[in-house]
């Protein structure tokens, strides 16, 4: 398997910045590792060995990259507003950094696909619901866990249970609708969060007539590593086998 490390000093964070690609071909899939986790994170966990497969029969390539959780949503000890700047730091990162690098490495025309666990998951999410036009699908779907009731713009948009029922742009609409989304939850320990958020969007992309697989997994099925182990190439085997 092709694996590669890359490092670069971001112009929008101000800071180094690190990521590593997995596999030379397929559909090109940006990882968001669990809060203020690492790039490496999915490696260690066994992450890449439970969809090696994948990503040897050249169906996908990974791209996983770092957070900044620590200085957007998970600094404690910075208020909302704060918080919610920090992370559009984040965003244009993403957006205008990482898609580059991946686009000049793999087909334009294939949008890359936004994953992850845990808090990766809210950033999967956040990121194909705030720029359908640019990734082609993918938690918590909401930040009032890190800022409380504090609501502004960023925030606002930053959330997709609170953005998405008031969207009525067609050009949204309709790449929203064109995008693989999965949203899965398991309903055992620490997953009360997810299954509430899961619900919830389910709602709301059935309102919005937008095709999405809302899966609850088991109520033994907790919050960890080991189900999402089972679970990433269980979903990759459905969209790509």
């Amino acid at each position: 398997m092709n694996i590669e490390y890359h490092h670069w000093e971001s112009s929008h964070l101000g800071q180094e910045m690190e990521l590593k690609v997995y596999g030379d071909g397929g559909t090109p899939i940006i990882v968001f590792p669990t809060l203020s986790g690492h790039f490496y994170d999915f490696e260690d966990y066994g992450m890449i060995d439970a969809v090696n497969k994948f990503i040897t029969d050249g169906k996908v390539q990974l791209y996983t990259v770092d957070s900044i959780d620590n200085q957007s949503w998970a600094n404690w000890s910075a208020d909302p507003a704060e918080k919610a700047l920090r992370h559009e730091d984040y965003d244009r990162y993403i957006t205008q950094e990482v898609l580059p690098f991946i686009q000049k490495r793999t087909d334009k025309k294939t949008k890359p696909i936004t994953t992850g666990c845990s808090m990766g998951g809210y950033h999967a999410g956040n990121f194909f619901f705030r720029h359908p036009d640019l990734f082609g699908g993918g938690g918590l779907f909401q930040t009032k866990k890190f800022v409380g009731n504090y609501v502004d713009n960023i925030v606002y948009f930053n959330s997709p249970i609170y953005y998405l029922p008031d969207l009525i742009d067609p050009y949204y609409l309709e790449h929203m609708r064109k995008g693989a989304i999965i949203i899965c939850t398991g309903q055992g320990p620490w997953e009360d969060d997810m299954v509430e958020d899961a619900r919830i969007m389910k709602s709301i992309l059935l309102r919005k007539d937008i095709p999405a697989w809302v899966d609850f997994w088991g109520f033994d099925v907790n919050h960890d590593w080991p189900w999402w182990r089972k679970q990433l190439p269980y979903f990759l085997g459905h969209l790509f086998d």
